[in-house]
């Protein structure tokens, strides 16, 4: 019997406000719930295969697909992160998350699912942006293919105010840098080989970068999030969300 995982109840206290009231008679505990939602993303289990402390598997599956239609780990996310205040540092990159065929549907009905074909196969792309201590605050999910430069026109409108921004050569470009100057926010992005005139950068902060490759290696030790089997976008996109936050925002 594996021991199960529970979210603690100073924890709850902090999501609990971003969850739908219930209607009608009370709900299953919601925290043995969203404990199970977790346990699910982060061992990357089938949803019949939940340990039986956490309840009926389909009303697991039930909530989590209920909540991620309405965007509730998505507002969690970004009120935990915003609660940390204005960052005085960001650092942006992206990452490419492998899709597993049961997930390989490209289009349903119309709806994007942000899965594309780069050499590696079947992806979805995470853009995220982080602050000085490694943790993320802006995350978007996109094809894989996509590049980064049209996930930072993307993101752009959403950064938090910032001194500096550190990214690496995949982000240097004229509009970038000048989007970024014109919302006070110094890049920090060595230049590409075809620069003719290379724009100088600060080396030693620049260092700092791994910070938010780190984040990418934690973020993937959630194996429903490593791999992608959910072949609706806004349900992956809210397994990514529930494993930021429970890995960076719950902690504090």
């Amino acid at each position: 019997m594996p021991k199960l995982f529970l979210l603690s109840r100073r924890q709850m206290r902090r999501i609990k406000p971003f969850f739908p009231k219930p209607r009608g008679l009370p709900r299953v505990n919601d925290r043995r719930v969203i404990s199970g939602i977790v346990y699910v993303i982060h061992h990357g289990l089938q949803w019949k295969d939940v340990p039986a402390g956490y309840g009926p598997h389909k009303t697991l599956y039930n909530r989590f697909v209920r909540w991620s239609r309405r965007g509730v780990f998505e507002r969690v996310f970004a009120a935990l992160a915003a609660q940390a205040g204005a960052p005085d540092r960001l650092m942006i990159d992206a990452t490419h998350l492998k899709v597993h065929r049961t997930a390989a549907s490209l289009r349903q009905g119309g709806v994007p699912r942000c899965i594309g074909r780069t050499k590696g196969g079947l992806n979805s792309k995470l853009h995220a942006v982080c602050d000085a201590q490694g943790r993320p605050v802006v995350l978007l999910l996109t094809e894989g293919q996509m590049s980064d430069h049209k996930g930072a026109a993307l993101i752009l409108p959403a950064l938090p105010p910032a001194s500096v921004l550190i990214g690496d050569r995949g982000y240097d470009s004229n509009w970038f840098r000048a989007a970024l100057l014109e919302r006070g926010i110094t890049p920090c992005i060595p230049s590409t080989r075809s620069r003719k005139v290379e724009i100088p950068y600060d080396k030693t902060l620049y260092r700092e970068r791994h910070r938010i490759e780190n984040m990418f290696g934690r973020l993937k030790d959630w194996r429903r999030v490593a791999t992608r089997y959910d072949r609706c976008a806004h349900t992956f996109f809210s397994a990514v969300c529930l494993a930021m936050t429970v890995t960076f925002w719950l902690r504090y």
